[in-house]
């Protein structure tokens, strides 16, 4: 069965997180969701407090050292612990995803140039070192990028189709009822 460990941190977009989380257990992977506290925090609470100010409780706190053999961007892009993770499970060949400013996390951890996309509002901080596209989801090797809220349902099924197949895709996306001519 897959796995996967989604990260969420103070100020994670509370759709990105959830639409991605859910999406992944009903195609089957194992998932974990791991808060990734600011730097400062010693005593982190039980929950994470989203974008909206929805509380999202989380399985565990990230612990870098658990995971290799995370305000959010700022949060999760400049933790070393965050970064190593990227870097160890890319070179692996895990799937990694990031979405909205999180693609941040890409130029933090000092991934080589390749494609890929973000929220708009970090385009110009990525854009003269990647190979930048507007395109809802991104996937270069292992590392798929996506947009933000709106493009959270076609990155989660992109997730799903490169861990579990084409077919566990097709299955998990019928009962969402999407409009017809939803291009995903």
């Amino acid at each position: 069965m897959p796995s996967a460990v989604v990260l969420l941190a103070d100020g994670t977009e509370e759709m990105e997180f959830t639409i991605t989380f859910d999406t992944l257990v009903r195609a089957g992977v194992k998932c974990c969701s791991a808060y990734v506290p600011p730097q400062t925090d010693v005593n982190p609470p039980p929950y994470a407090t989203g974008s909206r100010g929805i509380r999202i409780m989380y399985d565990e706190v990230f612990d870098a050292a658990r995971f290799s053999p995370p305000r959010v961007r700022k949060t999760m892009s400049n933790s070393a612990g965050v970064q190593d993770l990227v870097r160890e499970f890319l070179a692996q060949g895990k799937i990694v995803g990031m979405i909205c400013a999180g693609s941040l996390t890409a130029l933090t951890s000092k991934l080589p140039r390749q494609p890929l996309t973000s929220h708009p509002s970090v385009k110009t901080q990525l854009e003269n070192d990647y190979d930048y596209s507007e395109d809802s989801v991104v996937i270069s090797n292992k590392l798929v990028t996506s947009r933000g809220p709106g493009t959270a349902f076609p990155f989660a099924l992109t997730l799903v189709e490169l861990l579990c197949g084409a077919e566990k895709r097709d299955e998990v996306r019928a009962p969402m009822v999407f409009p017809s001519g939803t291009p995903f």
